[in-house]
Order: C-alpha cells, then structure tokens, then sequence
C-alpha cells in the first residue's frame, strides 16, 4: 500500500503539452461532474457568503478565480450572487492557453466573465480586486510555489482570499479510483484524480506553508471540510 505521509511528485495528464484542445475540453467537462459529485463548490460559496455578509441588494464585489480551468466555479458563483441581488465582477486567468475556449464555450451568452490566459504574478496582469479565489490548483505547485501564491493573494486581495484543495489521505485516493471507473469518466480524470489526492495536503502542509509565508493570523481559517477537503481562507 502507498504510503501518504508526504506529498507526492507525480505529474497528471492534463497538465502535459501536447494535449489536444477536444482531449482538454472533454476531460474538463468530466471534471466539472466529479466536482458535483464530490461538492467541491459549496465550500467556497460558504466562505464567499461570509466574506460578503455585510453587501445588500445592488451592491457588487469583483472576485479573481485562478486557474479556471472550465470555469464551473465562476458560473456557481455568479449564480449564486445573482440569486442574491448581488452585482459579481467576475474574473479568471488561467496559465493553460487550452482553459479559455473551453470555458468560454461551456458559458452562456448571458453570463459575464471575464476568462483570461496568462500569469497572474505577471504584473498588471489582474485589475484592482477584492476576493481571490482557487479550486484544486495548489496541489499542481511545488512548496515554493504555494508560499509565493500565497504572499501574492495576501498582497493583492482586498478584502480577502480562499483556498479549496484536496486532504491527502488513503480513502478518497482510492475512493476516486473506483467512482470515476464506475461513470467511465475521461481517461485523464481517472489517472489525475488519484493523483491530485497523493500531491494534496495534511493540516500540517498548510501550517508550515502559512508560516513560510507570514500570512497573518488574523482572519486566517484553516478548515477540514467534507468530504476530505482542506479548506485555506483569509477574509480582512
């Protein structure tokens, strides 16, 4: 049996350059199931909630979602803020060129967002914003990286940022072998899903990454959250 007690380096399929954009598309749209499945947004909408309790009808926030991908989560959150009378400037950049047309194409003509290619650590590469947000991207970066995202948002987040990752742990790496053979989900899914498990995070990850990067206490959450996520978060 594998063991868990650090991170692995194992790299994942969609992350190689020569995939195809239809190969990326569909692995995408799978990808945004398993996430249903899995309740990988309502974590986010709770905090997002918080972080934006004193707004009321009519007001608006701006809110940058990192690494995309298919964009799911930047149409929850839209919803989600309209339901509420709330006026969301929404935004996501993305570093794989491959993102962009596939969230844009699964994207109704009525939903604004604003999708983006690039680098966010590329300067004038994000407007003046109030909340960063990212879903299962930390567990692609190494430890140094995780440290420099984590100083970015601080420093460029007005009113706050929140990180949705994976909690490395036996059960959901083999849990999630089994339920995307069950749906028969896209081969890239079913090798990466596994493997986003093993790159992920214990508590201890993240208190030794929080500390490297001076983040302060103070509105600073750190939360387990069903089923097997740990949920980073800072609201100013």
């Amino acid at each position: 049996m594998r063991s868990f007690a650090a991170r692995s380096l194992e790299t994942e399929l969609m992350d190689g350059a020569d995939v195809a954009p239809d190969d990326f598309a569909a692995c995408m749209a799978d990808l945004a199931k398993a996430n249903t499945i899995t309740l990988a947004r309502p974590h986010t909408i709770a905090w997002l909630a918080r972080a934006t309790r004193d707004l009321g009808p009519g007001q608006g926030f701006s809110l940058l979602d990192v690494g995309y991908g298919y964009g799911d989560m930047l149409r929850v959150i839209h919803r989600w803020a309209t339901r509420l009378g709330l006026k969301p400037h929404l935004h996501g950049i993305d570093l794989n060129p491959r993102s962009e047309p596939a969230a844009r194409a699964a994207t109704p003509p009525s939903i604004s967002i604003d999708y983006r290619t690039g680098d966010a650590f590329a300067p004038a590469a994000v407007p003046p914003i109030d909340f960063i947000v990212s879903s299962l991207v930390t567990h692609h970066m190494a430890d140094a990286e995780i440290v420099k995202f984590l100083r970015w948002m601080d420093a460029t987040a007005a009113k706050g940022w929140f990180i949705n990752d994976l909690h490395r742990h036996w059960l959901p790496f083999y849990g999630f072998t089994a339920i995307s053979s069950l749906f028969g989900w896209h081969r890239f899914v079913r090798h990466d899903g596994p493997v986003s498990v093993a790159r992920a995070f214990r508590r201890a990850d993240w208190d030794r990454l929080l500390s490297d990067a001076h983040i302060s206490a103070e509105g600073l959450t750190v939360r387990w959250r069903f089923p097997f996520r740990i949920c980073v978060g800072r609201i100013k």
